[in-house]
């Protein structure tokens, strides 16, 4: 489920006609065992029940896929202004080690580009391996000369760059940061049981058989919305490296 929650519009395309489906097996089964005239006050209350609970499932797992989608836009903004300061923080490093590590930050912060950019999965590989031997490069090149003269000066560098690569982490953990397998299958659950209901429910009067594919479109137009925010790779919906472009416009000028 998980895996087909990171292609929305796969998610939708199995969504939709599986929920028809189970609308149109309901509006069969009430042809063949009809409701009683006593039971449809009680039929009534569970539909109504069920229905609220999907769409209060659907409301929570929603909030739950913008928050991330936020938590990824925060992360990239702090980001950007780790590495901005960091570079400012080189000149606190010797002549001689300034120019390396600010040309290495600028390769570090068009990796870090590459990284919101790029969806094809063998390239996100090669920009995953070239980012941490940007990483290690970077530490080396501050903790060396922090190491031959130990002032705080040369501390506020170092503290500088672990802030950069700690912010690459949190970045990368929102990322993996994903809705559970179980939310997803419970309203999967409840979606089905909800079409099945009020197939039952509408088959009966001549003509609302048309309406029947009305729920399943709206669900499954709500999932393709949660997995589209949910997944920062292949959905429509980005995180665009704003902050990351314009500072890495503002080096390329210095």
């Amino acid at each position: 489920m998980t895996q087909v929650a990171d292609h929305p519009i796969l998610l939708f395309a199995l969504s939709f006609p599986c929920l028809t489906l189970a609308a149109w097996f309901g509006s069969i089964y009430r042809k063949r065992y009809p409701l009683p005239d006593d039971a449809v006050d009680g039929f009534d209350v569970i539909i109504n029940a069920t229905l609220t609970l999907l769409a209060l499932l659907i409301g929570f797992t929603f909030s739950m896929a913008l928050t991330r989608y936020d938590q990824r836009k925060n992360y990239e903004e702090a980001e950007a202004n780790a590495i901005g300061t960091e570079f400012v923080r080189t000149d606190l490093l010797p002549a001689s080690d300034r120019a390396k590590v600010r040309a290495l930050l600028l390769s570090y912060v068009n990796e870090r580009v590459l990284f919101y950019t790029v969806h094809d999965q063998r390239q996100r590989q090669q920009i995953d391996a070239r980012t941490t031997k940007l990483q290690a490069d970077l530490w080396s090149s501050v903790a060396a000369p922090a190491r031959a003269q130990p002032t705080p000066v040369a501390a506020l560098a170092v503290s500088g760059m672990n802030d950069v690569l700690n912010s690459q982490g949190y970045t990368q953990a929102a990322w993996w940061n994903r809705i559970p397998l179980a939310a997803w299958a419970l309203m999967a659950a409840i979606s089905i049981c909800s079409t099945v209901l009020v197939g039952y429910d509408v088959s009966n009067p001549v003509g609302k058989s048309r309406l029947l594919v009305v729920l399943p479109l709206i669900i499954s137009i709500a999932f393709f919305l949660i997995a589209d925010i949910e997944s920062p790779i292949t959905g429509i919906i980005r995180v665009e490296p704003r902050n990351l472009l314009s500072l890495l416009q503002s080096l390329q000028a210095q």
